[in-house]
């Protein structure tokens, strides 16, 4: 860790306690903000700030739906006011009428949100804020606007330049260790003697994205095993009998579960950054390793494949078969969008990522069974082509894979074009 993001860490994880400002208000949640809106004073700013965050956390879900319904609509937009605004600004192009402009097009609710990330981690509210807002509101049309006013100031408070990367080790204090094993979103961490395995061993590692503002907190994390050679198999990279490797011995790092933590952070990428960060670092760290890939899940081909009609064919190599199967629907399963159907493999080659390999019997957990049949994935990355990979995703939806994964799902192109079951 550097010394300025040390130097963050200290400065944010003062606390600053507000209990003094708290008096019991009578005034409605709405009124409250439509006040702290108008309020000149900061102290008075911080008292309205806190009575909010509080009352908000002791709402039932119905009365928070209609807190985020008074956002939507009492603080949006004027149209007209921002039609006049820009057509003087375009009749007389001036610091005076952009900067009228620039207020008429900015709901009062950005401003509220800004006044009330003033309190002292008020940020963790926020973003559980917002968490309820995707969970209550996700259907429902006039909460949208609103939640793009949180995605816009998250983007700039979340940036890349404010995250503080720490490794995770079996040091590390137990309240972020509980929350290593709670956010873990792929392979599930059964116990504390789990965990263990997954971060005392040499040829293991963890690291975790944090924000200053939200120190006990980790956004997003990354497993990392260190191998010899490319694993095809997440059982046996997590077996309990397994022999630990000498680092120094490792040729591969084997990213293995990237798990998103914060509900209320959603949209707001941090994987990218972060993968290029812990591969920067191990590069550093361990000059043996020369490969670094991941294996993943593919959790939209079972899915897929129902909707397609396609199965496995009875009486064959049932392996070969979901290893083609699974090849085809990596580089030709595709959303309205022209981009992959896969949401893994969205996130990967957008990184720049190439589809490396596929295996099949490579998770055979009850999951790993139901989402892809067992079969994972190696993406690999390779750095002195990932800016040229990621360009060619990024404007041509161009998947870029290995020779063999493409063999693979010719064999599965040409079942399909021939009529019979894959």
């Amino acid at each position: 860790m550097t010394l300025l993001a040390d130097l963050l860490s200290s400065v944010f994880e003062r606390r600053f306690k507000t209990s003094s400002l708290l008096k019991r208000d009578g005034r409605s949640l709405d009124e409250l903000a439509n006040d702290l809106i108008s309020a000149s004073g900061e102290m008075s700013g911080l008292s309205l700030g806190q009575e909010i965050l509080t009352r908000f956390q002791q709402l039932e879900d119905e009365e928070k739906l209609a807190f985020f319904h008074h956002l939507a609509t009492s603080m949006n937009i004027d149209p007209e006011t921002v039609r006049n605004t820009l057509d003087a600004y375009e009749q007389e192009p001036s610091q005076k009428t952009y900067r009228a402009f620039m207020h008429a097009s900015e709901p009062d609710r950005q401003e509220l949100i800004r006044r009330l990330n003033r309190l002292p981690g008020a940020t963790e509210d926020l973003v559980r804020m917002r968490a309820d807002l995707l969970r209550l509101g996700r259907k429902d049309p006039e909460l949208k606007a609103l939640d793009l006013d949180f995605q816009h100031l998250f983007q700039s408070w979340f940036n890349r330049g404010f995250l503080v990367l720490r490794p995770i080790s079996w040091e590390s204090p137990a309240h972020i260790l509980e929350k290593i094993i709670a956010y873990e979103a792929v392979h599930a961490i059964d116990s504390w003697d789990d965990l263990r395995r997954r971060l005392e061993p040499a040829d293991r590692r963890c690291f975790a994205f944090f924000h200053p503002s939200m120190p006990d907190e980790p956004l997003i994390f990354v497993e990392v095993a260190l191998t010899k050679g490319v694993p095809s198999s997440i059982q046996a990279l997590l077996r309990e009998d397994r022999e630990a490797l000498a680092e120094e011995e490792a040729d591969t790092a084997v990213f293995y579960s990237i798990s998103n933590c914060q509900a209320g952070l959603a949209s707001i990428s941090f994987g990218n950054s972060l993968i290029k960060q812990v591969v920067s670092d191990l590069s550093m760290e361990l000059g043996t390793l020369k490969t670094f890939v991941t294996l993943s899940p593919i959790p939209g081909l079972t899915r897929w494949l129902a909707e397609a009609g396609l199965e496995v064919r009875s009486g064959t190599d049932d392996s070969d078969q979901i290893r083609s199967l699974a090849a085809y629907y990596l580089l030709n399963a595709k959303r309205f969008n022209g981009l992959p159907f896969d949401p893994v493999a969205r996130f990967h080659l957008g990184n720049g990522a190439i589809v490396h390999a596929v295996h099949a019997e490579a998770d055979t957990s009850e999951k790993g069974k139901s989402q892809s049949l067992g079969a994972m994935v190696n993406y690999l990355y390779d750095l002195k082509s990932v800016s040229q990979n990621h360009e060619a995703f990024a404007t041509k939806a161009e998947v870029i894979s290995s020779g063999d994964v493409k063999s693979l799902a010719s064999n599965a192109a040409k079942a399909k074009n021939s009529g019979k079951a894959v």
